[in-house]
């Protein structure tokens, strides 16, 4: 855990580093002088996975996902914890039962319950939120589904943070997640009207909405714009949004 006399003051800290499957992991904080912050950054090998400068269409997914679902007492599945942002945002809907979270590596669990992150007492202290390791793509193969406590529950919400975009993947055996066959398994674990939000680095994928639509009611994809203190222009993410009937 990070020694608190470090401080803000240290300009790079590096507070984990993992050597996974994936690859190098590492988390790492420091000073950004241009905002005026603490930044959070997690790599894989020599490139970003995500900042805690760029965190709006992470809240997005879970705030407009929410957003489609009437009434209380809503049961969530986050696949990715991450930074924890998204889960975060399940976590102040008060409409919340419970919300499951997995995640491919026990170490970035370890974040979280070690409370090295900006959302972490929020996440891992909340009685509602399950921190799980699992690997997301092949529970949602499983007819079994997500939650090993409860086999075959069907959720409200499935709301997806793990690759870059549905082109550009962590590993290979992702791919199948996002095809016609893949998405319909996912369905199936979503109660009636229940939802699915992926986010993606990319802009809309038309191939991609197009098979959402071939197995949900409904399906859109949204662009998030924000500001990008660093660039010093607006950059913007891709949520993709569907809904059984």
């Amino acid at each position: 855990m990070r020694d608190p006399s470090n401080g803000p003051s240290r300009r790079f800290e590096e507070l984990a580093w993992i050597d996974s499957p994936l690859g190098e992991i590492s988390l790492r904080r420091r000073h950004d002088p241009t905002v005026g912050v603490e930044v959070y950054e997690v790599k894989l090998d020599d490139a970003f996975l995500m900042s805690s400068l760029f965190t709006a269409a992470e809240i997005e997914l879970a705030s407009r996902g929410l957003a489609l679902l009437p009434g209380d007492g809503l049961d969530v599945v986050v696949g990715g914890l991450g930074l924890g942002y998204t889960a975060a945002t399940v976590l102040r809907d008060p409409r919340v039962r419970s919300l499951l979270v997995l995640d491919f590596l026990d170490d970035v669990i370890g974040w979280h319950q070690q409370r090295l992150l900006p959302c972490a007492e929020e996440v891992a202290g909340d009685q509602r939120c399950r921190l799980e390791q699992g690997d997301f793509f092949a529970l949602t193969a499983d007819a079994a589904g997500y939650d090993r406590q409860q086999p075959g529950r069907a959720v409200h919400a499935i709301l997806v943070d793990i690759d870059h975009s549905p082109r550009d993947l962590l590993h290979p055996r992702h791919a199948r997640f996002y095809t016609v066959d893949g998405l319909r398994e996912l369905a199936r674990h979503l109660r009636a009207g229940g939802v699915f939000g992926l986010w993606s680095n990319d802009p809309p994928d038309d191939e991609f909405t197009q098979r959402l639509a071939t197995v949900f009611a409904i399906a859109r994809a949204e662009v998030v714009e924000f500001d990008n203190p660093l660039q010093r222009r607006t950059s913007t993410n891709t949520i993709y949004l569907a809904q059984v009937a």
